[in-house]
């Protein structure tokens, strides 16, 4: 379908006043890039809020810019799909320190210059805080839902313990409520890679010919393996040499999961800053909703006024279903309506945006309630 079809929009807007932020600091000036799909209603009340993952961006429908590929959940949004957008209004942003519109560390600062590494240090609750800014300026009091996978969920639960009365219904798929010791490990390694990389400078590596690809690339990878399980490793690669019939005694590619790792590293630099990536990545470690509500996570959800539901992964590692069960818990303790559904797949964490027919199933029943 062409864009007017979906009246399909992309956009940015600079937020009316500076936004203030967890780290005690503020940014005077704040553009978010977004996208709509849909059409609002007179009433403002079937608008639904989608938060993206880490690595995606504001273009869930339309095609990337610099890639070409189709929108991150095209398969998903969409008139006549599991989110119905010739009933729903759906709004993506990218989140604040990205790299696609929205302010980040490649914006200019008031000197003309890139922030860089000047750039604020920023939280998961500062990204929604400008979201919710963003609703504001497009005279939205109250969603109809907000709808959040990985870093996604993270933002939704966190629009539901701030902002309680700006949602009828918050849906988050593969996440959890606090990132673990093992994730912030992970984070750490690829922030390395990226600052060990002798191209980052500092973090002033823009104008500078390239950046920091390599190590950049080595942070995707290392990533993207927590993305995926191993079943899904083995099935689709197992030990199979790529290209040749026989190991090289080398370094080269031998492995066709080695071909495959070296892809989406290389293929990343192409679309994402890498210092975008130490601060998003930074901003989920930090990431701990009890802790932002006395130490208890039920106290997060204490004015809750939407109804909940929460979707893990058998296969997900990265987040697995037991963090899962603490939020919903949490919820239960708090009184919040919620319901909770762990579902089989082979694909792992990225299970969300893959074809699993039964996460399709819930995602339409909860939503259109």
């Amino acid at each position: 379908m062409t864009a007017a079809e979906l009246n399909l929009v992309n956009q940015t807007l600079v937020l009316p006043a500076a936004l203030p932020l967890d780290g005690g600091q503020s940014l005077s000036s704040v553009e978010v890039a977004y996208e709509t799909v849909g059409t609002l209603n007179p009433e403002k009340s079937n608008a639904i809020l989608l938060f993206h993952a880490l690595t995606m961006d504001q273009h869930v429908v339309s095609a990337h810019p610099k890639t070409g590929k189709p929108g991150w959940w095209s398969k998903s949004v969409g008139p006549g799909k599991v989110i119905d957008t010739s009933r729903f209004f759906v709004i993506c942003a990218n989140v604040l320190g990205g790299c696609m519109g929205t302010t980040g560390p490649a914006s200019l600062a008031a000197d003309g210059t890139p922030y860089a590494m000047r750039f604020p240090v920023i939280t998961i609750r500062d990204m929604v805080r400008a979201q919710v800014a963003l609703l504001d300026a497009l005279g939205i009091e109250q969603v109809h839902a907000v709808v959040g996978g990985s870093m996604g969920g993270m933002q939704a639960l966190s629009f539901a313990a701030n902002w309680p009365e700006r949602t009828r219904a918050v849906l988050v798929i593969a996440s959890t409520a606090r990132h673990s010791a093992q994730n912030i490990a992970f984070h750490e390694v690829g922030r390395q890679a990226i600052m060990a990389d002798p191209k980052w400078k500092g973090g002033d590596y823009h104008g500078a010919g390239k950046g920091p690809e390599a190590g950049l690339a080595v942070a995707r990878m290392a990533a993207h393996i927590t993305y995926l399980s191993e079943a899904g490793l083995t099935d689709k690669f197992g030990r199979n040499l790529q290209d040749r019939a026989a190991k090289t005694f080398g370094f080269d590619a031998d492995f066709q999961v080695e071909s495959y790792l070296r892809h989406q590293g290389l293929s990343f630099t192409d679309r994402f800053d890498a210092n975008s990536y130490l601060y998003i990545t930074r901003a989920m470690d930090y990431f701990d909703l009890a802790e932002e509500h006395g130490g208890r996570l039920a106290e997060a959800f204490a004015g809750a006024r939407a109804r909940f539901c929460l979707v893990s992964f058998d296969t997900d590692w990265l987040y697995p279903t037991a963090e899962s069960r603490v939020i919903a818990h949490a919820l239960n303790a708090a009184g919040a309506p919620v319901s909770f559904v762990e579902l089989s797949a082979p694909y792992g964490h990225d299970s969300f945006l893959l074809d699993v027919p039964a996460l399709d199933r819930v995602i339409a029943g909860f939503l259109n309630q």
